[in-house]
């Protein structure tokens, strides 16, 4: 792909990456491999569209601690669910291993930048502020318990389209305001005495702040249109408070990479219809966009494809559509070449492109199509000769093994060229984490030559080299965790963007396999 940064004509100190839905990871698996190129030129942080307090807990990881756990790191460290996306434990597998032995100055740095709620509701304070508490060394819990009083007044979603019901405009929620800004200064003025940890309990401060400025917009007795638009503006609104807090912590550091859905990050006024009325906001990036001027950039995601999502072709005559056919790979597109278009069709699975969009956009990030098995297989298929074997109850494969696809030239297939698993095999085969959601690895049989070219070693020396590789990496040409031995490699994940690698190494494996049956 062009390097993304040749593409822009000032370079910025925030760089935005918008995804055009939640849910196809191949614009996660790019942006990891930005993310990683980015950090040869400088960028030392990224800020996610996750929750900036619990951030903090991933971004221990990410700097060496031996106490937060990878698996915790995911649990705690994210928010919306999105610890359990795979290419996001590699980013802080990758992040861990890229700080191993540098300096602080040099080392990645994981933020959240969004808020600790969702549109349709917030939690209490409770939490956030006992944590500030506890740093500050005062014990307020008595206080702050009596004002937040039962838990589930907070978290009550009924209350954002019933302003009657909202807590945010109770005495006490006014209160707990007035609370969380003395704590602001008193942070300030515990700085000079206490600077570890200081930042951590400001992002928790902060956090505390935001709940409950939301829980107080959800109050505001307005019609139902014109409340949502304003929440929605009010988490635009925290999520840019924590951007620019995030750039002027990493200002001396280097630029920041922020990745999150495009509608939070474009330029342009955010849109959307209910019940027949069109309702609009600034978003995230609208409002540092506006602040930091050439500072700030950003790439739009478009997306042709997505076998995971059930998406299929766009309309000819749209954006995306036009995208589709000037290429079968990621690229990126500087935005003042796509000529005008139409919007694809909109099922609220993805956020197709608008005309507003792409005129405040710098770049595009189209992806032709994601990946899953079923591509994959209709592309190994296409080879010659080539046929499927798909494990079932009746091909007597025992029920662990059903739903694996198994590829031959010709009807036998006791010895594969090519296999596609989306499952662990308990004490044999279960290091990739075949077993996560959306989870598959494509495995071919290279043989002596090519695995030793790949690897620098042959086959055989495998087990003094197992300790080396992580297998649940995605996106990797990685020796086959069981059959390495045999001349095997396995691909976790492989995104749109390793198409070309798959198919030269698919014609060594099928070249392999059409000699051996013209043995036979």
């Amino acid at each position: 792909m062009t390097n993304l940064l040749d593409l822009l004509p000032v370079p910025p100190t925030l760089l935005a990456l918008g995804e055009p839905t939640h849910g196809e990871s191949a614009f996660l698996q790019i942006r990891t491999e930005l993310f990683l190129a980015l950090a040869q030129r400088g960028y030392r942080s990224i800020a996610l569209e996750s929750d900036r307090a619990a951030g903090l807990v991933a971004d221990e990881f990410v700097q060496g601690s031996a106490t937060v756990t990878l698996e915790r790191a995911l649990a705690e460290g994210f928010s919306h669910g999105f610890g359990d996306a795979p290419a996001n434990r590699d980013l802080l597998v990758r992040m861990r291993e890229y700080n191993a032995g540098r300096p602080t100055a040099e080392r990645l740095t994981f933020h959240g930048f969004d808020a600790p709620l969702e549109i349709t509701g917030a939690p209490s304070p409770r939490a956030f502020l006992l944590r500030v508490c506890e740093y500050l060394g005062q014990d307020r819990t008595a206080e702050i318990d009596s004002l937040v009083g039962d838990e589930t007044r907070w978290s009550d979603q009924a209350a954002i389209w019933e302003p009657g019901r909202s807590v945010g405009g109770t005495p006490e929620a006014q209160r707990l305001r007035v609370l969380a800004d003395d704590l602001l200064t008193e942070l300030y003025l515990h700085a000079p005495r206490r600077p570890d940890g200081w930042r951590a309990a400001y992002a928790q401060a902060t956090s505390a702040v935001a709940v409950l400025r939301y829980h107080a917009a959800a109050a505001a007795p307005l019609g139902r249109e014109e409340r949502f638009a304003r929440l929605v503006a009010v988490r635009a609104a925290l999520m840019a408070e924590n951007l620019l807090a995030i750039r002027a912590a990493e200002a001396d550091r280097g630029p920041t990479l922020v990745f999150a859905h495009h509608r939070h990050l474009q330029r342009d006024p955010g849109t959307t219809t209910m019940a027949g009325t069109e309702v609009t906001w600034c978003s995230a990036g609208a409002i540092v966009g506006s602040l930091l001027g050439d500072g700030y950039a950003v790439v739009v995601g478009s997306l042709g494809v997505s076998p995971a999502l059930g998406i299929g072709e766009p309309e000819p005559d749209s954006f995306e559509g036009a995208l589709q056919r000037d290429g079968d790979l990621p690229r990126y597109v500087p935005a003042s070449t796509v000529r005008p278009a139409g919007k694809r069709t909109h099922d609220y699975r993805y956020f197709p492109l608008e005309q507003a969009t792409v005129d405040h956009a710098d770049v595009l990030l189209h992806v032709p199509t994601g990946t899953d098995p079923a591509m994959l297989a209709a592309r190994i298929l296409a080879l010659p000769g080539t046929t499927q074997l798909v494990a079932s109850e009746e091909t007597g494969a025992p029920e662990g093994a059903w739903g694996d696809r198994f590829f031959s030239v010709g009807p036998d297939h006791r010895r594969p060229f090519a296999t596609i698993v989306e499952r662990d095999v308990p004490g044999f085969d279960e290091e990739a984490g075949l077993d996560r959601p959306g989870v598959f690895r494509l495995n071919l049989d290279l043989g002596r030559t090519e695995f030793t070219r790949l690897f620098g070693f042959p086959p055989a020396d495998f087990p003094q080299h197992r300790h080396e590789y992580d297998f649940a990496r995605l996106d990797t040409v990685l020796p086959h965790p069981a059959y390495a031995r045999h001349g095997f490699v396995g691909i976790v994940m492989p995104g749109p963007q390793m198409l070309p690698e798959i198919d030269r190494l698919l014609a060594i494996a099928h070249a392999r396999a059409v000699a051996r049956r013209a043995r036979m």
